[in-house]
């Protein structure tokens, strides 16, 4: 807004400076509809249910019990005996198996179970201790996270490897074939994915309290056949089996609303009542991440959609069986699959519901995670960072600035403070084409409040770009969040660059050319200190650590202990050996030896 009052500048195009907030109009008398009870009340709950109380909850302790107190706060015995009882246990008491009905995979199963009892004592007193002094938690959003298969990941973080090997080998497995049972996660197809997978195992490896937020897709990858000589996709159908590794949280949920129309607030022109019946549920299902060589363990939380009506009854009972089960296919559907094909309109609209779903649930539960802090809203900064991996989460900005605005009723600028503080952007291309755009019609349609907001978020920054650089229409059209294009376009890296305090590359070659092409115009505009690079790397744990253990001996031979996993500037100790001929052989050997292993298994 301008010191006079008008949102409105007198030299910008209104076309692309529009802040009036589409779909406004006088609100229409919704239809009553049952709502689902999620679990069954009686008693008082029931009375004051019946009473119109607005809600109930599950009882709580009355009391502390020291035991159980003291258990979730003792480590489990390392011991062999202790590992055994454990998987035998979850052979006979979870998978109901006796010696001579089980198999290799309810061997896997059984010790994936045992490990995953181990991490979670580990987790729960990391989110406590992250909890009781006030941590500054990282948030990393990203669509994909390739985290591969996490039982040998979590054996080598807890160094049980050996034990368990022992174990197995007593009931007549190999420690190999059993973690050959395990399906990779299917979150992700790409770099992108493996990006991310790296990033949150460092972050649990380097003690920082860092959660990464995605989507729990059902067929998140292929599977790859060749029939008559082509390539043809399957479905592969990774969570048919259980999933040690996954825990469901049906009391984290969050509403996500779509369509519908907007009622403005009559006591301040900013603030409106979004109004819809599309609303669904995410609901949260947590993966443990261990830190190699230490107690912390971070966490990916996924989401996956549910209808919260269920289904249709009266419609049922009425022979109307596509119309009563339609709800939850239509929820289901939201995360099936990572990266619907968008080459349709229904393709586009589905991959635009899909990313807002998992902003819109990823910022609620970060705000309702930051408000049990009791802290003031300005402080979000000091306790959230938010990284977006790609332009895919940019949504959570608008989201963000609504959840601000409309439900805590904050005034915009100190909203848009909080919110450029609280986010950071990783862009991955250089092309121009190549980065995501949403047509403005459909935004309008599907997220009529994100719509405004954006509009709003386009007028404030060219306004102060025109009082920089006056006359500078060019300069102006290059950096608008909406494209003059017909249809118009929401240009989703633009709002990302405008709404973060850091935009960063993945490579210093690939940060310099994203300043000196497409971000080209920002560098001017917000500051080259904004623009940094963050060079990519992997998990050194897993990729060398455990892709080849003759040459990790070699390195810890030489460096004289385990430490480098953790620290690779300790491999600087190799270019001692540079000269060495029985060295280089010996390195030579393992890698070879590595690949002949490749060889032999693909052969």
């Amino acid at each position: 807004m301008d010191q006079a009052g008008s949102y409105f500048s007198t030299t910008i195009p209104l076309s692309t400076a529009k802040a009036t907030t589409p779909g406004a109009h006088e609100p229409d008398v919704p239809d009553v509809k049952p709502t689902p009870l999620k679990r069954v009340v009686s008693g008082a709950a029931l009375k004051g249910l019946l009473a119109g109380s607005p809600s109930f909850q599950a009882k709580t302790p009355s009391k502390e019990d020291t035991e159980f107190r003291a258990y979730t706060h003792s480590e489990i015995a390392r011991d062999a005996a202790t590992i055994k009882n454990s998987v035998v246990m979850h052979l006979t008491a979870t998978f109901l198996r006796t010696p001579d009905s089980m198999d290799s995979g309810h061997a896997y199963l059984a010790s994936a179970f045992s490990v995953r009892d181990r991490l979670l004592q580990r987790w729960n007193l990391t989110n406590e201790y992250h909890d009781k002094v006030g941590a500054k938690r990282v948030y990393y959003m990203s669509l994909e996270f390739l985290v591969g298969r996490t039982f040998d990941n979590a054996l080598l973080a807890l160094q049980l490897r050996d034990q368990y090997a022992g174990v197995l080998g007593d009931v007549g497995f190999r420690l190999e074939d059993i973690i050959d049972e395990e399906r990779d996660a299917a979150l992700g197809n790409g770099g992108l994915g493996r990006l991310a997978a790296c990033y949150v195992d460092s972050l649990a490896c380097m003690n920082y309290p860092g959660w990464g937020y995605g989507l729990r897709y059902r067929y998140g990858m292929f599977q790859q056949q060749i029939i008559n000589g082509y390539q043809v996709e399957a479905p592969d159908c990774w969570l048919d089996s259980p999933n040690p590794w996954e825990f469901p949280r049906p009391d984290v949920t969050y509403p996500i609303k779509f369509y519908g129309h907007l009622e403005r607030d009559a006591h301040a022109s900013h603030r409106y009542n979004w109004v819809s019946d599309v609303v669904y549920d995410a609901m949260a299902f947590d993966m443990p991440v261990p830190g190699y060589g230490t107690a912390n363990v971070g966490n990916v939380r996924l989401w996956s959609c549910k209808t919260n009506g269920l289904f249709d009854l009266n419609k049922f009972n009425a022979g109307d069986y596509r119309g009563a089960t339609g709800g939850q296919v239509a929820a289901q559907i939201l995360t099936d699959v990572l990266y619907p094909n968008d080459n349709t309109n229904e393709g586009k609209e589905l991959r635009l519901r899909q990313e807002y779903l998992f902003c819109s649930a990823t910022l609620q539960d970060i705000m309702a995670r930051f408000k049990r802090t009791g802290r003031p809203l300005s402080e979000l900064p000091e306790l959230a960072a938010i990284q977006l991996n790609d332009t895919h989460p940019t949504l959570g900005i608008p989201e963000l600035m609504r959840i601000l605005l409309d439900e805590e009723r904050l005034e915009w600028d100190a909203a848009w403070a909080i919110t450029t503080r609280t986010f950071a952007f990783t862009n991955h291309t250089v092309l121009p084409e190549a980065m995501e755009r949403w047509p403005v019609p459909m935004m309008d349609r599907i997220l009529p409040r994100h719509m405004g907001i954006i509009y709003d978020i386009n007028l404030f920054f060219l306004q102060g770009v025109e009082q920089k650089f006056p006359g500078d229409r060019e300069l102006l059209r290059n950096i608008s969040i909406i494209e003059e294009s017909n249809p118009q376009q929401v240009r989703m890296a633009y709002l990302a660059c405008v709404g973060s305090h850091r935009v960063n590359g993945v490579a210093a070659i690939h940060s310099d050319i994203i300043k000196r092409s497409i971000f080209h115009d920002f560098v001017r505009v917000l500051g080259e200190d904004r623009f940094v690079n963050k060079t990519n790397g992997v998990a050194p744990r897993r990729w060398m650590n455990q892709c080849n253990p003759a040459m990790s001996d070699l390195i810890t031979e030489v460096v004289g202990d385990r430490s480098w996993v953790s620290d690779l500037a300790k491999l600087r100790a190799l270019e001692g050996r540079v000269a060495d001929d029985a060295f280089r052989r010996r390195w030579w050997a393992a890698k070879q030896g590595n690949k002949q292993r490749l060889a032999d298994y693909i052969l």
